[in-house]
């Protein structure tokens, strides 16, 4: 704001004066005349909402970024765990009260819109929350926005309980606080593929140590890079750097130490299809990639 001769102020390209001496920036900020300020549409994105709603500060590594200075596609799914976990853990919900209750969550499916890719080095904020549950699972809503609040990248993550044998088992009633009382129901997100058809792409998979979790199975985010890899190797690079564009995955079974895996990938409905499998055609995971027409 700068001043006149008469000692009054007008209004600077970024913001307008009202009657009552209050400004209004352009990018919606009001500073009212007490001095307090009104929380702009980007600040509150960028805010928790507890118990229902956290949002957490990530930066992309040198490491996690692809030879077009932009972050591999794989990350988005493992910042969706990572914040998934804080959440829990702040409510109580952490990994010793699953461990002494013989608990687990497994990631069942995801659908990721990438709508602008995110480069090397950027500084971005990750918000989850649990959209609603069912009797075995929970679906989490995650979005990726940069300091403004615009949103970079949506995901939807569906989550399933198992017990220590691996078993899909009931979520415990102490996690419906964790969702609103008018929470929505939802089917569970599933890849559904044709028979691979011949002339598929083929690409081999050898699980290296740095793929392995915890639990000593492949990382789920990892299944992306591996179908990354063989779309790159199939031509369909033009494809994965595409923006907005729409991956949904989906993870049949888990594959870990000596297990020797085959990737398909062929075009499908003006995309790719891919599938994974063990040698003796059991599906490990399933996806489809394709450019998003309606961000």
């Amino acid at each position: 704001m700068s001043d006149l001769a008469d000692g009054s102020a007008a209004a600077t390209d970024g913001e307008r004066v009202l009657a009552d001496g209050s400004a209004v920036a352009t990018d919606g900020e009001r500073v009212l005349a007490d001095g307090s300020a009104v929380a702009t549409d980007g600040e509150r994105v960028l805010a928790d909402t507890m118990p229902y709603r956290i949002v957490r500060p990530y930066r992309v590594r040198f490491e996690e970024s692809t030879a077009n200075e932009t972050m591999r596609t794989a990350v988005y799914l493992a910042w969706a765990a990572d914040v998934a976990w804080q959440h829990s853990t702040a409510l109580g919900f952490g990994r010793d009260w699953y461990t002494q209750r013989g608990l687990f969550w497994l990631v069942r499916a995801v659908r990721l819109d990438i709508l602008r890719p995110i480069e090397t080095y950027a500084s971005v904020f990750v918000g989850t929350r649990v959209y609603g549950y069912r009797r075995i699972a929970a679906r989490r809503d995650c979005d990726v926005r940069d300091a403004t609040g615009e949103l970079r990248a949506r995901m939807q993550v569906d989550w399933v309980m198992t017990n220590v044998r691996g078993v899909p088992t009931r979520v415990p009633e102490d996690m419906f606080a964790l969702v609103t009382a008018d929470a929505p129901t939802f089917e569970l997100l599933k890849v559904s593929l044709p028979v691979t058809p011949r002339g598929a792409f083929e690409r081999r998979v050898s699980i290296a140590r740095r793929d392995l979790d915890p639990l000593d199975h492949v990382n789920n985010s990892v299944y992306v890079d591996y179908l990354e890899e063989a779309l790159a190797a199939a031509g369909a690079d033009d494809l994965l750097v595409a923006a907005p564009r729409r991956y949904e995955v989906d993870f049949a079974s888990s594959a870990g130490p000596g297990d020797v895996l085959v990737g398909r990938a062929w075009p499908h409905e003006g995309g790719w299809a891919y599938r994974l499998s063990r040698d003796d055609g059991t599906e490990i995971f399933r996806a489809k990639v394709a450019r998003l027409r309606e961000p």
